[in-house]
This record gives C-alpha cells, sequence and structure tokens, in this order.
C-alpha cells in the first residue's frame, strides 16, 4: 500500500522502485537481444557460406577487445563489434540495476543499504574493469 505522505514528498515506494527496477531488467534484455541479432544477422550474410574446415583450429586475436573498440566498430558497422556490443549491453543491464538500486536506496536514506549496495557495485565494477577471465 502506497503512502500519501511519501508521495506528496515525492518519495517512491518499494513497489514502484521494483517496478522500474523490473522494466529496466525487461528493457536492458530486449535491446540486448536485438543488438545480438542485427549483429550476428550480418555476420551469417557476409560469411554465411564460407566452407568451414574443422580438421585445423586456428585462434585468432580479436580487434574488439575494449569498450572503445567495440564501439568504434559497431559505429562503423562492423558486424562482430555489433554483437559484442550487444554482449556488452547484456552485461551492463545488471550493472544498471545494482546502480539504480543504490540511487533509490539513497533517495530514502537508508544507510545501511546504500553501504552494501555501494560495496557490490565497487566490487561488480572491480571485476568488469580490472578482473582477469
Amino acid at each position: 500500500m502506497t503512502d500519501h505522505r511519501d508521495v506528496k514528498r515525492g518519495r517512491w515506494s518499494d513497489h514502484q522502485v521494483e517496478q522500474v527496477i523490473g522494466r529496466l531488467l525487461q528493457v536492458g534484455v530486449l535491446i540486448a537481444t536485438a543488438v545480438v541479432v542485427v549483429g550476428a544477422a550480418g555476420v551469417l550474410l557476409q560469411h554465411g557460406a564460407t566452407p568451414v574446415s574443422f580438421h585445423d583450429f586456428a585462434g585468432e586475436s580479436s580487434p574488439w577487445r575494449t569498450l572503445g573498440a567495440v564501439a568504434s566498430g559497431a559505429l562503423h558497422g562492423e558486424f562482430p563489434a555489433i554483437v559484442q556490443l550487444g554482449l556488452v549491453l547484456l552485461i551492463a543491464t545488471p550493472v544498471a540495476r545494482v546502480a539504480l538500486t543504490l540511487g533509490a536506496f539513497a533517495a530514502q536514506k537508508d544507510r545501511l543499504y546504500v553501504l552494501l549496495t555501494a560495496v557490490v557495485l565497487a566490487l561488480l565494477l572491480y571485476g568488469l574493469i580490472w578482473g582477469r577471465a
């Protein structure tokens, strides 16, 4: 039940925060999926008829190993970079959820959850930026 005092103060109820976060996750996954599908379709159109040899496997280094390179490649219409961009968006979606949750807890002035969520966000960002796979 919504507390009318919170609405008058411009504060969101827990239910409203949950709805916004749920919508963020839905939209993020849908956008990421659409970007991956566009990139994959382009890759198939360009290279789908190329014969494949499974006798010798030769790994290739990817030129799209940084966010800047992925963005630049996607802007230039390079389909493998567009697929990578979709995967980056998919990974960024739950991170954005944690950041949005942090903002919601800060707006509610819930210090304990702000601290805990900030630690989780810091660990996520550390792992994404400096972590090794």
